[in-house]
């Protein structure tokens, strides 16, 4: 029989969340304000963040990210939303510390040498 304490389990150090935020019950199919109130959330938080067609990345520690995602939702429900779905993918990683900006860059590198190379 295990004898782990499973509430003292800690959290991951740091991650990224890609998250779409999609608030329902509004009276518009734009939601271009409502990203714009969470781009400002954002922004005070201080954490590293980039807005993208399809949502918004976010980096920091897992409890400053969920916090700020948290926050997301608030935000939109006090501009009147009565409900919001969010997707997310979260990544974590213990060997090394990246940047989403150092991703794509890696991507973006391999990229241009298959070009040179062509």
């Amino acid at each position: 029989m295990s004898t782990t304490d499973y509430s003292q389990i800690p959290t991951p150090a740091s991650c990224y969340v890609d998250f779409c935020l999609v608030p329902l019950g509004t009276n518009s199919v734009s939601v271009a304000r409502e990203v714009a109130e969470v781009q400002k959330v954002l922004k005070a938080s201080g954490l590293r963040y980039t807005l993208h067609s399809a949502g918004t990345t976010v980096e920091g520690s897992w409890d400053e990210v969920m916090k700020v995602v948290g926050q997301a939702h608030s935000v939109v429900h006090q501009r009147g939303a009565v409900r919001i779905q969010t997707s997310m993918r979260v990544g974590t990683r213990t060997d090394k510390s990246q940047t989403a900006e150092q991703k794509v860059k890696r991507v973006q590198d391999l990229l241009a040498k298959d070009e040179q190379s062509s």
